[in-house]
């Protein structure tokens, strides 16, 4: 476990330890505040991510600010924002259950620095890996659970 942001956040731009880091543009580590009492949590850097290194910055990324905006919420001032896995898929495709396993400990890592009150897991895909492996989004969209623990 790393114990500052620095030393997490240079291990991390160094990972080569699946295959997702070899069509990376840019490793996508998080942004915001690290200090927040939210994080919000997708599965996956897309297109735009990759190119600017930096999660949610394309048409959904516009959307959620939107979004953010209309409750007081800032990337930059209020909330974190990371991803399941660093690196993105090909295509854009779902990460692999093997890829999120082998990246999941850098997402660990910036949840045990940040200890936030509340985590916003953003689609499937984080729903299914941090809350269960059977989340149904279409029916549990929105449905608070509580959890003592990240994992």
């Amino acid at each position: 476990m790393y114990q500052t942001w620095e030393e997490l956040e240079t291990a991390c731009m160094g990972c080569q330890k699946c295959g997702l880091c070899s069509g990376r543009t840019n490793l996508v580590f998080g942004v915001g505040n690290k200090e927040a009492k939210v994080l919000f949590i997708g599965e996956g850097p897309g297109e735009q991510e990759d190119l600017k290194g930096e999660p949610f910055v394309g048409r959904s990324g516009q959307l959620l600010d939107k979004m953010l905006d209309a409750i007081d919420l800032d990337r930059q001032k209020n909330i974190y924002i990371a991803n399941i896995v660093k690196c993105r898929p090909p295509q854009n495709r779902d990460p692999l259950p093997e890829e999120q396993e082998t990246c999941i400990h850098w997402l660990r890592n910036q949840v045990y620095l940040i200890r936030p009150k509340i985590i916003v897991c953003l689609g499937r895909i984080a729903a299914m890996k941090l809350i269960r492996p059977d989340f149904k989004i279409t029916k549990e969209h929105g449905i608070f659970t509580e959890k003592m623990a990240f994992g």
